[in-house]
Parts: C-alpha cells; sequence; structure tokens
C-alpha cells in the first residue's frame, strides 16, 4: 500500500467515524415534544400516536370523523402523557390555520409534524375521471401542503422542527389500478424531497416514509370502482399476505426511527426495498412486469365510473381465511365501520 493509499484510507475511517458519531449524538428524543400526526384516528396514524405517546411525547391527533376521534381518544388515554383529538379537515387551509393555533394554545408549540392522512381509490385508469385525479391530491399532497405551511413560521423561528411525509410505494413505483393514488404520492415525494433541501439551513429535518404492503386493516376505507368486487379481492388479500407486508406497529416504529436519525428518505418493509432498486436498475424490465401485472387484474366493466366504499364491496373471497391478518389489524387500529366493532 503506496502512502497516498495510507491517506485515502485513514482519511476514510475518520470520516466513516465521524459520521456514525454524528448519528449517535444526534438521535432525536420525542419526550416532550409536541407532536402532530395528520389521520390519527386509526390505522397507521392511530399506531405512530400511540408510540410516540409511549415515548413520553404531546401528541396531537387530527381527522374528519367525530366518531372515530373519540375512540381514538379514548385509547390515547390510557397512555402517558397529554394528548388532543381535534376534527379538522386537512384539505383546508383555513381549517388547519384554526387546528395549528388551538395546538399550540393547549399544548404548546409544534415540535414534529407527522403527515399521515391519505386516501385510496382503486380501479382501472377506464373507470377514472378528472375529480378522482383531484380528489387524490387534495388529501395526499395539497393537506400535507396545508399543514407544512401552517407549522413551518413557528419552526423557522425556533431553528428548530421535524416533519415526516409518509408517502408510499406507490410514490415510488406507479401501481396499475392506483393511478390517481401513485400520482398524488409521487408529487409528496418530490415536494417532501425538495423541502428537505430548503429547510435544512433553518434547523428543520424532512424524512420521507414510503411504506410498502402494510396491514394496517385499511381496505374497508378504500374506495373502489369498475368491477369493485374484484377490485376489493385482490386489494384486501394482497393486504393481508404475510411475508410480503408489513405490520402496522413494526412499519410506525420504522418510521419514527427515520424522524429520530433524521433520514433524508426510509421505504419500509424489505419486499419493497428491493422492487424499489430493482425499478431503478431495471426499469424498462420493471414496467414491462407491471402491464403483465395489469393484464391480470379485473377489467372496467361492473359499476364502472361509479365508486362504492370496502364494506360496500365485501364478496366471498374478502373478508376470508384469506384476509385474516388484515382483518385482525383492522380490528386493533379501529379501521372498523363503527357499527361493526
Amino acid at each position: 500500500m503506496n502512502q497516498i493509499e495510507k491517506v485515502a484510507l485513514t482519511l476514510g475511517a475518520v470520516g466513516l467515524g465521524a459520521w456514525w458519531l454524528a448519528r449517535r449524538s444526534g438521535r432525536y428524543a420525542f419526550r416532550n415534544k409536541v407532536v402532530l400526526v395528520t389521520g390519527g384516528s386509526r390505522g397507521l396514524g392511530l399506531v405512530l400516536a400511540r408510540q410516540l405517546a409511549d415515548e413520553g411525547a404531546r401528541v396531537a391527533i387530527c381527522a374528519r370523523d367525530v366518531q372515530e376521534l373519540r375512540a381514538a381518544s379514548q385509547g390515547l388515554a390510557q397512555r402517558p402523557g397529554e394528548h388532543l383529538a381535534l376534527r379538522c379537515d386537512v384539505t383546508d387551509p383555513a381549517h388547519v390555520r384554526e387546528l395549528v393555533r388551538t395546538i399550540e394554545a393547549h399544548l404548546g408549540p409544534i415540535d414534529v409534524l407527522v403527515n399521515n392522512a391519505g386516501i385510496i381509490e382503486v380501479g382501472p385508469l377506464e373507470t377514472m375521471t378528472r375529480e378522482d385525479f383531484e380528489k387524490a391530491f387534495a388529501t395526499n399532497f395539497w393537506a400535507a401542503f396545508n399543514t407544512i405551511e401552517a407549522v413551518l413560521p413557528g419552526m423557522r423561528a425556533r431553528k428548530a422542527g421535524r416533519i415526516v411525509n409518509v408517502s408510499s410505494i406507490g410514490g415510488k413505483i406507479a401501481v396499475p389500478h392506483l393511478v390517481p393514488y401513485s400520482a398524488s404520492k409521487f408529487a409528496l415525494v418530490g415536494y417532501s424531497h425538495g423541502l428537505r433541501a430548503e429547510l435544512a439551513r433553518d434547523g428543520i429535518v424532512v424524512t420521507t416514509v414510503c411504506p410498502g404492503l402494510m396491514r394496517t386493516g385499511s381496505p374497508g376505507h378504500a374506495l373502489f370502482k369498475g368491477q369493485h368486487r374484484a377490485e376489493h379481492a385482490w386489494f384486501s388479500i394482497g393486504d393481508s399476505l404475510p411475508l410480503l407486508t408489513l405490520r402496522a406497529e413494526r412499519a410506525a416504529r420504522q418510521a419514527l426511527d427515520a424522524c429520530r436519525r433524521g433520514d433524508a428518505e426510509a421505504v419500509l418493509g424489505l419486499p419493497a426495498q428491493v422492487a424499489v432498486k430493482l425499478h431503478a436498475l431495471f426499469p424498462n424490465l420493471s414496467e414491462n412486469v407491471l402491464a403483465l401485472v395489469n393484464r391480470l387484474l379485473p377489467g372496467p366493466g361492473g359499476v364502472g365510473k361509479e365508486t362504492r366504499t370496502g364494506q360496500e364491496s365485501e364478496s366471498r373471497a374478502s373478508p376470508s381465511v384469506l384476509t385474516t391478518l388484515s382483518d385482525r389489524a383492522a380490528e386493533q387500529n379501529k379501521e372498523l365501520e363503527p357499527a361493526r366493532r
């Protein structure tokens, strides 16, 4: 080994050590932090709120449904620390500004914002309308924009803050029969990474979280078009596969760890991580495989451009033994309709 190689090796070791020490010393603690979780009344949002409360955070959750908020609030009340459950339509900037003012008045300035609220609509492209795309963007993109705009002045003034934007594997790879959803999640990923670059100088850390398939129990709250029962069947069964899906509790822990470390991006679940890497390395092959998958999915037919809820789309195939894990998660994470709890 010559002198230049020795110097390079030494510098590399020093740099690696400094990086490791910075990450160890810079781990963020949620204790006594005020954290807002949007869409926090059920599913992943509720699991995140539970884990944050267990870590001593002062947690505020918001959602549109009052009954869901009441049920979530009762559960959080059994955990340590203060919490607040507020009704808010996060697609409305005025509602969001009032939400932030209320949280600051009761809990204090918001230290961490977790943008988790989202909607998903399933069906072939032929059944999707402009309104479906607008609806997806309103909740999956513009709602995050609204909450970020509302908390940014305070975070900038304090030169501190953390923002977690929950996107999806659908924001990294466009999934057939989820085009409005994927388009809005792609937009959130780009916005989130741009924010990270520009807000770093203000002491604000932005983390983009892209979960793969998760067992949150969400199919009951998804919307379906076309052959809605067949669409619901493949979607709900896929959401329950034990080797390809991630438990909501594990996904939440990984998302919070990514925020703690200040990661730029976290793709959750090994299958999702592999898929993203393969898509980046072999985009043509990946797109051809997705085109083949699309041929196997249900055609337009059915209710056409009309929309049906998950509950209206149930069939012999779902719920069934094939959806056991997802059904169990729905009960644990308050995803069941009030009448079925």
